[in-house]
């Protein structure tokens, strides 16, 4: 199956002298990596500024033993006893024999647990990186010196966007497009001049991997040779950014922002159940250029946008889709601090968010004010408020917006005929009775009264508990009987409408999920509480009917091993009550979720919090039976009354006629939705267990000012996405339009495309940053116009030959003298592999591809299903992408493990690129393929090799590399001539210039 590498390289030294080769891999500037970083202000950090600080820091009252671990020389250089940490070295830093308790014991308040001990040991072995920063001063106060307002004025990012006009340049003949003066200004400002334009071969090739990750054919490739006409070039890049192939290109961008997977990672790797509905409402988003701030609304408040974008073609709620973004990250199934733990997803959450949108690392904050950019603490909790304020969801997001509409006419028609029932009674001298009062043991305890719940605070996934509680007296129409009962409400409460009986969630095949609430009937007929602090070890409902209830403690909700299944409770017709014991979460947040059974009732009347004692009092107060009616002298007024019983037949009908516009079966998607509006405390540290104030919810202090931001009700999400949208935020439009930039042109604007501050690069070129950021606001702020205008301007279209006397004066090419040649990522390469071979399938959308499993890909949570070694064909962007079971060619290529935001993947040069090119049974498998496509498609030799190399490189050979491939093709050999074939082809993969743009 595996073809001699002694073999394959001979071929390749033959066959390809003249082929390019040796082309140079980008590198990052940054003397500390991303990785580093985020290990270092994520992990290391928060447990010195938790454990270490208050003895040992600038802003200890007295420092203990001469040792300052708030800077990294002040641990290299030691205390009283020495050299602390020995970098490369754990095993001789004196450092860790402490935490291990082995010579000095520290912290001495107790040992650190493993994990966190582990933390520094990995930190000190990699060679206990720090980022560049001033010696903090001693002041008892660090807060004190956190001077936000001169940060910001320091620092460009947070500085107004400026229109600048394009510069006056030497020679005004070669600029194509404005943005062309401001990098020829640069150049002539260091006496460079740039390179000529690229052929005309290599434009086309750069053109289509750039914009749709796929190879020209060579009939392709020949029909724009051909074409000698002015608008050839625009003409192009017009039909590739229509192609639906665009979408999945750039969508694959974006899926690194997010960072975009479809398990959970940790030990049993779940599902993320649903995650590739995001991915195809990204495809169709980029697919459609959806402007930009309506692509961050969706994304931040999706669920609340109204009215929504609705898909052209199927017409369901596109616009909730994108809150799934939120929910793609990691999480943990049995954390035994779940409070510590929903505090590590919100700061994964608005570290994605802020990095994504913003540029920005607000999460560095989450332990102490930024120690460089102008963020503060408050800051970081004003956004976590905005998380604690929502919620997780399956939507049911193909039916949504039919049944949206079908809920609002059966709320008119019922309210109706609730009135019409009122005004009876009334004329008939029946007048409203009052709600008895709940006994004083369960009304001073109650969390939740849906007699007199405020209407914002009336909260479900979906429709089927109708747009109000039921309130004590109100008429309803009981349709379990043979002919349909007028009753009226004993008492205020939710209830389920049997109108939407027979909702059905489509679930993909293949799901593999633990959880205990993957199993229950959940999306979209769900009954969702205030969220309430449990003050008490008790919770105790007032229910009739069947389901479940579900206790969200500080929204935990991947139930799937020994911890919190106490928070998961079925409810049967035997008892109005359900009871749980929540002991150990007293102290914690929480609200309910209530489910019916399919098919099924379930009304919910109130939910009180207490001791055992309290509970059990609250039960005997008021026992097991519940009236049907709230007078019993109207029982039976629906049996003697003709004008009720026609009122009956007739509000039936009504209902009837709208039952049948129900849509009942929809595919669900991840997805946001209101929960209680409420602000975070700033947690001590970083520490969940030590919260401080209540910070409001509000934007960036440096963007937004710091006072509360005006929210009418709910989370506040909708008013969060407008600021961060608002023309007056400096980061957005920049952000953005570097990213383009970056992905275009091969380096960034601003280098680190994640992180605008104090540590990421400065720009090479502001006015053009902010020639582009203005150009793509008042454009309408279209991804695909912005992408146009680069890739027709010279600048994209240079050479990537570079002058030599300008690679002596600007070796990293940051003015921009040349186009740096650009390595294909991993789904570029694999995408190609299979246009060549023929074996790719274009279809778009829908559940992903198993992972293909090699017996080396072993461990818990491994998949059950194995996918196929081509995965079926289809594009890279359809293949399942699971946290511990990543793609061992996608990792050789430097696709990023899904943990945070990564705007700049990584270009790494290694040996095992080579060894996989070589030796991967699916580059092998499409390499014979390719082969024999060359066969077919082609009569003498001579074209078969042309149409190789038109094929790989949309050019024609040379002559000494046609020559040298003839001569290996007709040498006398053991092997079938396909063989040979398959053995060119594969050397042709082996080539620098077949995974480089040039």
């Amino acid at each position: 199956m595996f073809r001699s590498t002694l073999v394959l390289s001979a071929i390749v030294t033959v066959v390809l002298q003249a082929c390019v080769s040796g082309l140079p891999t980008a590198r990052g500037d940054s003397p500390l990596s991303v990785e580093q970083l985020d290990f270092f202000e994520k992990q290391v950090r928060p447990l010195l500024a938790q454990h270490c600080y208050s003895c040992h820091s600038a802003g200890s009252k007295k420092l203990q033993a001469g040792l300052r671990v708030d800077y990294r020389s002040g641990l290299i250089d030691g205390g009283d006893s020495g050299q602390a940490i020995v970098p490369g070295d754990p095993a001789a830093s004196l450092f860790m024999e402490a935490l291990h308790y082995e010579s000095y014991e520290m912290p001495p308040k107790g040992k650190l647990a493993d994990d966190e001990i582990a933390v520094f040991e990995q930190w000190i072995r990699n060679g206990a990186p720090w980022p560049e920063e001033d010696v903090p001063e001693a002041s008892g106060d660090d807060r004190a010196k956190f001077n936000l307002e001169g940060r910001k004025q320091e620092h460009w990012v947070w500085q107004p966007i400026q229109s600048p006009s394009p510069p006056m340049v030497k020679d005004a003949s070669w600029p194509r497009a404005e943005l062309d003066h401001f990098v020829l200004a640069k150049l002539d400002d260091n006496a460079l001049v740039p390179s000529p334009d690229a052929d005309r071969a290599a434009i086309l090739r750069r053109l289509y991997l750039d914009l749709i990750g796929l190879p020209p054919s060579p009939q392709q490739t020949a029909e724009f040779l051909a074409d000698d006409s002015a608008m050839a070039t625009e003409n192009l890049v017009d039909r590739l950014l229509q192609s639906p192939r665009f979408g999945e290109r750039w969508g694959r961008h974006w899926l690194d922002l997010v960072r975009y997977a479809e398990s959970r990672g940790h030990e049993f790797d779940n599902d993320s159940t649903n995650a590739y509905q995001y991915r195809d409402y990204i495809i169709r988003a980029f697919n459609a250029d959806v402007p930009y701030d309506q692509l961050i609304r969706e994304h931040i408040a999706g669920d609340l946008v109204s009215p929504p974008r609705l898909n052209p073609e199927q017409g369901f709620n596109e616009s909730i889709l994108g809150t799934g973004f939120w929910f793609l990250g990691e999480w943990v199934h049995s954390p035994v601090d779940i409070l510590k733990d929903e505090s590590d997803r919100f700061d994964n959450m608005v570290d994605v968010m802020s990095k994504a949108f913003l540029g920005v690392t607000v999460s560095c904050a989450r332990c102490h004010d930024h120690k460089f950019d102008a963020i503060s603490t408050a800051d970081y909790y004003s956004l976590t408020g905005f998380l604690q304020s929502s919620d997780f969801r399956q939507v049911r997001f193909e039916s949504m917006e039919s049944n949206r509409r079908v809920a609002s006419q059966l709320s008119k028609v019922d309210a109706s005929y609730r009135d019409q029932v009122s005004q009876w009674l009334l004329d008939h001298g029946h007048a409203q009775s009052q709600a008895t009062p709940l006994p004083e043991e369960i009304s001073s305890r109650l969390v939740v009264d849906y007699q007199n719940l405020a209407d914002d605070q009336f909260l479900q996934d979906g429709f089927i508990f109708g747009d109000a509680p039921r309130r004590f007296g109100d008429a309803w129409l009981d349709e379990s009987g043979d002919q349909p009962v007028i009753r009226l409400a004993a008492q205020g409460q939710a209830g389920n409408d049997a109108i939407w009986d027979g909702l059905e969630t489509l679930s993909e095949k293949g799901q593999e999920n633990r959880g205990k609430l993957h199993r229950l009937p959940r999306a979209g007929r769900t009954l969702r509480t205030p969220t309430f602090a449990l003050n008490a070890g008790r919770v105790l409902c007032r229910v009739q009917g069947e389901g479940h209830v579900v206790a969200c403690v500080d929204s935990h909700r991947l139930i799937a091993g020994p911890l919190h299944g106490q928070t998961v409770q079925s409810i049967t017709s035997k008892s109005p009550w359900v009871e749980l014991d929540l002991s150990r979460y007293i102290g914690h947040r929480l609200h309910l979720e209530f489910t019916p059974a399919q098919n099924s009732r379930l009304q919910v009347a109130w939910v009180m919090q207490g001791d055992q004692t309290q509970v059990a009092a609250a039960k005997a107060a008021l026992g097991d039976s519940v009236a049907d009616q709230p007078d019993p002298s109207l029982v039976d007024l629906a049996k003697s009354s003709d004008p009720w019983q026609s009122l009956a037949a007739e509000w039936a009908q009504k209902r009837a006629d709208l039952k049948g516009q129900i849509v009942k079966r929809s595919h669900a998607a991840m997805a946001m939705m209101n929960g209680t509006g409420e602000d975070a405390h700033v947690l001590i540290r970083g520490n969940s267990s030590s919260p401080g104030d209540l910070e409001p919810r509000h934007f960036l202090t440096a963007i937004a000012g710091d006072a509360p931001m005006p929210i009418e009700s709910g989370s506040g999400r909708l008013e969060l996405a407008e600021q961060i949208n608002d023309p007056a935020n400096p980061l957005t439009s920049r952000v953005i339009v570097n990213r383009i930039w970056h992905h275009l042109i091969g380096r960034g604007i601003v280098p680190t495309t994640d992180d605008f501050g104090v540590l990421g690069q400065r720009p090479t070129h502001p006015e053009l940053l902010d020639h582009l950021a203005t150009r793509f606001t008042t454009g309408g702020q279209s991804i695909k116009q912005m992408i146009r205008y680069i890739v027709l301007s010279r600048t994209y279209q240079m050479s990537s030959k570079p002058d030599a006397q300008a690679v002596a004066a600007d070796p990293k090419n940051l003015l921009w003298h040349h186009r740096s040649p650009k390595r294909l990522e991993g789904e570029a390469i694999r995408d190609s592999l299979l246009t060549l071979s023929g074996e790719i399938d274009l279809t778009s959308f829908g559940e992903s591809v198993p992972i293909h499993l090699t017996s080396f890909m072993d461990g818990r949570g491994r998949p059950k299903r194995n996918g196929p070694l081509d995965g079926n064909g289809r594009r890279s962007i359809y293949i399942a992408v699971r946290r511990n079971f990543l793609s061992p060619f996608m990792l050789t290529f430097d696709t990023p493990v899904p943990f945070s935001s990564m705007g700049r993947r990584n270009v790494s040069n290694v040996p095992a690129q080579s060894l996989i090119l070589m030796n991967d049974p699916f580059v092998v498998q499409q390499a014979s393929g390719w082969a024999q496509r060359a066969q077919q498609n082609a009569d003498t030799l001579p074209q078969r090799v042309r149409w190789l190399y038109l094929s790989a490189f949309a050019r024609q050979p040379t002559q000494p590399e046609l020559a040298a491939a003839i001569a290996y093709l007709d040498s006398p050999q053991d092997q079938p001539d396909i063989g040979r074939w398959a053995d060119l082809a594969h050397a042709l993969i082996n080539t620098k210039e077949f995974i480089f743009l040039r």
